[in-house]
């Protein structure tokens, strides 16, 4: 699965996702209405193709790119129950990792997903997805209540 092939994955499976793009890389938010405020557009998953924010990944190399994932912390638990340590190898390809800078807010990566981590990495999608959408109505439901 190349990063063109994730991109047309996440927009043709998911509705209501906005997807801004800044220096390469794209950032899903559930969006439906297209009308969040700019300080409630959090992505629920982003797709970086550089060294613009961390170089842990090394996605300077040719080709290479990372799939980030925020999960919930019980989705985050049930995939590191013995926790993580600093001596991950965050270049190995086509493996669900911590994240190297947000993994203490549940989020996960994989570089290069391929065909060892396609089917947890659209599982993990789709819980991120769901996720996103509870806060979405969540928020939407307090603020027409109020």
């Amino acid at each position: 699965m190349d990063v063109g092939d994730m991109k047309r994955y996440i927009r043709e499976t998911f509705d209501g996702v906005n997807a801004l793009e800044a220096n390469g890389d794209t950032f899903y938010i559930y969006d439906p209405g297209r009308d969040l405020p700019a300080e409630r557009q959090l992505p629920f998953a982003t797709i970086v193709t550089g060294d613009h924010y961390d170089d842990a990944s090394d996605l300077g190399r040719p080709g290479a790119w990372r799939l980030n994932v925020g999960l919930t912390r019980s989705a985050y638990g049930a995939l590191f129950a013995q926790g993580h340590g600093p001596d991950v190898d965050h270049t190995v390809p086509d493996t669900v990792l911590p994240h190297p800078i947000y993994a203490r807010q549940h989020w996960v990566c994989v570089v290069n997903p391929g065909a060892a981590s396609v089917d947890a990495v659209r599982q993990l999608l789709a819980e991120a997805y769901d996720f996103a959408a509870r806060k979405h109505a969540n928020h939407r439901s307090r603020r027409g209540s109020s």
